[in-house]
């Protein structure tokens, strides 16, 4: 739902078939360096390490790689998502055989490294909108087959998910206003077919589509490719106007442009780099 920053709940179902095409790729007819070269007996403690600042997610993941490589493996967590980890801090220990241990090692590290470095983003984001109102949203710019799980890191990060795809909200853009001949004929045709009350939003990259769309029941308006100063003039004209319309800026919006724009009085801000280009947080696995 957008806007959503309630405690978000681990999508499991979802983590395993991302799990099950990993391991595929992955160990596919076997770890043949960890068969030939340790024994089937062998046991080994292992520790999850964090090798830089950052806030941790995706630690669920660790179980669920284990169970599907049917490997008995105790995991003791230090730490649980959300959590603000340092570098050195011993985020989980791991006890079992040492052939499953670097069997899954890869593939856990692979999801917890990228959900962490998810959630680390979104909590740099959040911490520096936090002298004002706005609130940091992700996008759809999602790995394939990892949405549910990058929306949930958002929110263990501290930031709030926008739609969750092209069926839960209506979201017209600028090439469904220039389809439809304009941003009103877009609303109205919208507004026709919306036998399910979808939240509505509409973008708008000028002052003027702004005005035509006030008090026409439209429930966000997004500011896309705005300078700061054409947003505040936009953010003036919408409260003159008396509509309570929520507000989301769009566009070029980095971590130093969010310092910029956190005192505006923007209800929202959505950054597709907390996803598509974010760098994973540096753990490692240690014997």
């Amino acid at each position: 739902m957008y806007g959503d920053n309630s405690k978000p709940v681990f999508p499991t179902e979802d983590a395993l078939t991302m799990i099950r095409l990993a391991l595929a790729e992955d160990v596919h007819s076997g770890d043949v360096t960890s068969l030939w070269t340790i024994p089937a007996e062998q046991k080994e403690h292992a520790r999850l390490i964090a090798k830089e600042d950052g806030v941790i997610a995706g630690l669920p993941v660790i179980e669920l790689v284990f169970k599907e490589l049917k490997a008995d493996v105790q995991v003791t967590f230090h730490h649980q998502d959300g959590d603000f980890v340092q570098k050195g801090d011993l985020i989980a220990e791991l006890d079992g055989g040492t052939r499953d241990l670097l069997t899954g090692e890869r593939t856990l590290l692979n999801f917890i490294q990228q959900l962490s470095g998810v959630a680390t983003v979104a909590h740099r984001f959040q911490e520096v909108l936090k002298v004002g109102k706005t609130k940091v949203l992700d996008t759809r710019k999602t790995i394939p087959g990892f949405r549910t799980m990058q929306k949930y890191a958002v929110r263990v990060g501290g930031g709030s998910n926008h739609r969750m795809g092209l069926f839960d909200m209506v979201l017209v853009k600028d090439n469904h206003i220039a389809a439809c001949g304009g941003v009103l004929e877009a609303l109205e045709v919208v507004k026709k077919n919306n036998v399910q009350n979808l939240m509505v939003e509409m973008e708008v990259e000028n002052l003027e589509d702004l005005k035509k769309l006030l008090h026409k029941g439209v429930d966000v308006i997004m500011l896309d490719n705005m300078s700061n100063e054409m947003m505040a003039a936009a953010l003036r004209i919408i409260r003159e106007s008396g509509d309570k319309v929520l507000v989301e800026g769009s566009g070029n919006m980095t971590l130093e442009r969010a310092k910029e724009i956190a005192t505006l009085g923007l209800d929202f801000i959505s950054v597709g780099a907390l996803t598509h280009s974010v760098k994973a947080l540096d753990i490692s696995m240690r014997i």
